[in-house]
């Protein structure tokens, strides 16, 4: 088997191998994913058993409804809205970490390597948009909901993976976690520009004031938790209260956070905050959401009204056939008008098996569908079956097309860490290293001398076998 290329972005090699450091963080960043998404999908299953089983489910609504929080500041919210404001602006913090570091260490610092994931998720949140609109035109809808098919939810791809035990090699694990971070920029973007009304100046002023503080005292190399987590606390209630969706001030902070290493430096201080708010994100804060936001009515009617009602039909569509559409267009388009290669261990398929896993939209669309429909219970509700059952096609798509190239994705798997010297670097890393090549040299020929003496031993004892035998056959009967 041929291995993995090299990432040559001169070359316009596409999905090429990553870099060694890179391939770390991709493979720590998922890891923790991985755990977060398992997390998120038995919260969710949790969510809907407790919302359909009919001796439970009015506890589940008194629950979800149940208000706390200091009614003088504003703050007087239900346990479904603080999953939604507070518990999601920890997981969008993380997510502005992730972005900044791949704005300054990671693919897109690199121009030519920032194109294909780029073009790819804006490709892939605006067919998922064409298609909602297109549904809901033709069948006389609200288009207010444009917005929720547009998300990719990582954790939950991700839990999807690791319930079919597919490996995937690192370039497609890494293409599809840049995508997703290109696409929480824009979504991000969309919750700023699209779901703001009513801004109060004054609250909005203050939290810029506290961000301007958050900056400097970053900038000024102040250390401590009890420093930050209050201040930050403080921004995001002031955000909240200005009528700018609060989950903006997680981004924010993430973003003024530095992701390149000084001299002496093991961690940037990004990379060290990302690491201990990471697991709180993966395994707290987007499983408690899910738990209070999933919780949905499936029974025979909602389902129905899924596939014939324009709004519901245009979330399904959306993620299931415009995400594929989208996101592996754009890698065609890009393929096709930069002369770029496929690496020539992947195949057009390998992409749109992934194309497909990024049909699943759970986190973020949840929450846009509730901000989209805010005015319309039932529709939310409506909206978010929707999601559910969108993301539950994509993730079966998906996996059919992901199970068919499995043993090839081992074989790849298997070739990237394979380290025959022991010495911690994958040996694909170190084909242009002499020193690799002269350890590997030792160690077959330890071998070599190994095997010559094992064949001496077993000729020895053969012979031993043979003469005792002679020697018996001789004496008289």
């Amino acid at each position: 088997m041929a291995a993995p290329s090299p990432t040559d972005h001169k070359s316009g090699k596409l999905l090429g191998r990553l870099t060694l450091p890179e391939r770390r963080f991709v493979a720590d960043a998922l890891r923790t994913e991985t755990v977060g998404g398992v997390l998120l999908l038995v919260a969710a299953i949790a969510a809907l058993l407790w919302a359909n089983i009919p001796a439970v489910s009015d506890s589940y609504a008194d629950v979800r409804s149940f208000h706390i929080g200091p009614a003088s500041l504003g703050l007087d919210l239900s346990l479904q809205h603080w999953a939604a404001d507070g518990l999601l602006a920890i997981f969008f913090f993380v997510a502005g970490i992730e972005l900044k570091r791949e704005l300054v260490a990671g693919d897109l610092r690199d121009a030519r390597a920032a194109a294909l994931p780029v073009i790819a998720a804006l490709c892939g949140m605006a067919v998922p948009a064409v298609v909602y609109v297109i549904v809901n035109t033709v069948g006389d809808g609200s288009t207010d909901g444009w917005a929720v098919p547009t998300a990719t939810d990582i954790a939950f791809a991700l839990a999807v993976l690791a319930v079919i035990g597919t490996s995937l090699p690192s370039a497609l694990r890494a293409f599809l976690l840049t995508l997703a971070v290109v696409d929480d920029l824009f979504a991000i973007l969309i919750i700023a520009v699209f779901f703001t009304s009513d801004i109060d100046f004054l609250a909005l002023g203050g939290a810029f004031g506290g961000l301007a503080l958050f900056w400097f005292l970053l900038r000024r190399g102040v250390h401590g938790w009890y420093v930050y987590v209050p201040l930050a606390l403080v921004i995001w209630g002031l955000m909240y209260n200005s009528g700018v969706h609060a989950t903006i001030a997680g981004v924010a902070m993430g973003l003024m956070l530095r992701c390149t290493r000084s001299e002496g430096e093991q961690q940037s201080p990004g990379e060290h905050i990302e690491h201990l708010v990471r697991p709180l994100s993966a395994g707290l804060a987007v499983p408690l959401f899910a738990l209070f936001s999933a919780g949905v009515s499936l029974s025979d009617h909602a389902i129905a009204q899924v596939f014939t009602r324009p709004e519901t039909l245009g979330v399904v569509l959306g993620l299931v056939i415009g995400k594929t559409v989208g996101i592996f267009g754009g890698t065609w388009l890009a393929a096709r008008f930069t002369k770029a290669e496929l690496n020539e261990d992947l195949a057009w398929p390998d992409v749109l098996a992934v194309a497909a896993l990024a049909g699943i939209g759970f986190t973020v669309s949840l929450l846009i569908g509730e901000l989209a429909f805010a005015d319309d219970p039932v529709l939310t509700d409506e909206v978010k079956a929707a999601v559910l059952i969108g993301s539950l096609i994509a993730a079966v798509i998906a996996c059919v097309m992901l199970k068919l190239r499995n043993r090839r994705y081992r074989a790849l798997t298997d070739a990237e860490e394979r380290d025959e010297d022991h010495d911690g670097i994958p040996d694909i890393y170190e084909e242009d290293n002499p020193a690799y090549h002269l350890r590997m040299a030792r160690i077959y020929e330890d071998r070599a001398a190994e095997h010559r003496r094992r064949a001496e031993e077993a000729a020895a004892a053969a012979l031993q076998t043979a003469a005792g035998s002679t020697a018996e056959g001789d004496r008289p009967a």
